[in-house]
């Protein structure tokens, strides 16, 4: 066990929030100062308003800060470049909290050596993005299978067909999870809910999933799906898993949803298959590259819906995430393992 933590807060957090990890673990020291944080423009806004800069001595004062932390809130200004250089400058930080629930790929970004990443734990705040993006998930699956684009089109178009079309029901459906992380989880528990036939995609078995089969089966299984989501993380195992080969393989007409990271996905061999049918409809919350270049083909294609990586963001997010940070504080002082730890092999 151990007595106290000096905690620097590193990333913009509300006074009403740092007031609460306060109370929830009175065995921090939460050292932080406003002025050198930029201000949020909304909530989950953890780099702040791009327009923020520092002084020279306020640069100077907020690298003394972090430079003094056991552990810190969030990366320096969310970057990797700023964490490598705190890591170097300050040998007693021993725990990193990161803000996405991919924050592995904010590790990876800081170079650190290996015994860098033995010395300091990283955790990041997967968990408290599910519940949106499960609901968006949702929105995605239903979009597909209700002809969402269609209707718009009609609509605007003041057009009343006269052959109807049929709907899918997502009881009728069997869809894809691919990545059985938390958001992959709560999304496989929204889908069965309403009755879908839910296959995970995993590197191993999951506790409460009837059926779960291994990455290198999800072509295969592709040709039999209604939908696949995406719930990854963006690693080198996960780089373009969504293959040009896996969409030369889908069910014509399959819906594709997105809310892990654009990496996942061959974002060209992806455009083809919504251009020539193959993939009826996607809704991706995530682009290869973000913002998405103003020339991509993504942004013309009418069976697509893009969402600027917003779907998680909800008013409760900050302190949804704060509540996690104290629950983790109260298990690093106690000797605990952490929630969330970040694999330091594969970032994830």
């Amino acid at each position: 066990m151990v007595e106290s933590l000096r905690v620097v807060v590193a990333t913009p957090l509300r006074e009403e929030l740092c007031a609460l990890i306060e109370e929830r673990e009175p065995r921090i020291q939460l050292v932080r100062d406003q002025s050198l944080l930029a201000p949020q423009r909304h909530a989950g806004d953890h780099s702040g308003d791009p327009s923020f800069t520092r002084t020279v001595e306020q640069q100077a004062s907020f690298d003394e800060l972090v430079d003094s932390a056991e552990a810190l809130y969030g990366l320096p200004d969310e970057s990797g470049k700023a964490l490598h250089r705190t890591v170097e400058a300050n040998p007693k930080l021993r725990w990193v909290h990161t803000m996405p629930a991919g924050g592995g790929s904010q590790v990876r970004s800081a170079g650190l050596s290996d015994e860098q990443l033995t010395r300091i734990q990283f955790s990041t705040s997967a968990g408290t993005h599910a519940q949106p993006l499960s609901e968006f998930v949702l929105f995605g699956v239903l979009a597909g299978a209700k002809h969402l684009r269609t209707l718009e089109r009609d609509q605007a178009k003041h057009h009343w067909p006269p052959n109807r079309t049929e709907t899918r029901q997502v009881s009728e459906m069997t869809i894809l999870v691919v990545g059985l992380g938390g958001i992959g989880r709560k999304s496989a528990e929204v889908l069965l809910a309403l009755g879908a036939n839910v296959i995970g995609v995993h590197r191993h078995d999951v506790e409460g999933f009837e059926t779960v089969i291994p990455v290198e089966q999800l072509a295969d299984a592709a040709a039999t799906a209604d939908a696949i989501v995406l719930a990854l993380p963006g690693t080198d195992q996960t780089h373009k898993l969504l293959s040009r080969a896996v969409l030369a393989n889908v069910k014509p007409g399959i819906t594709i949803v997105n809310v892990g990271r654009g990496t996942t996905v061959d974002e060209d061999a992806l455009i083809e298959a919504l251009q020539d049918g193959r993939v009826g409809f996607a809704a991706l919350d995530v682009t290869y590259k973000e913002p998405l270049d103003t020339a991509s083909p993504l942004w013309d294609l009418p069976n697509l819906l893009l969402s600027p990586h917003s779907a998680a963001l909800n008013s409760n997010e900050d302190r949804r995430i704060a509540e996690l940070f104290a629950d983790n504080a109260t298990r690093l002082l106690d000797g605990r393992p952490l929630r969330n730890p970040v694999n330091t092999a594969e970032f994830y």
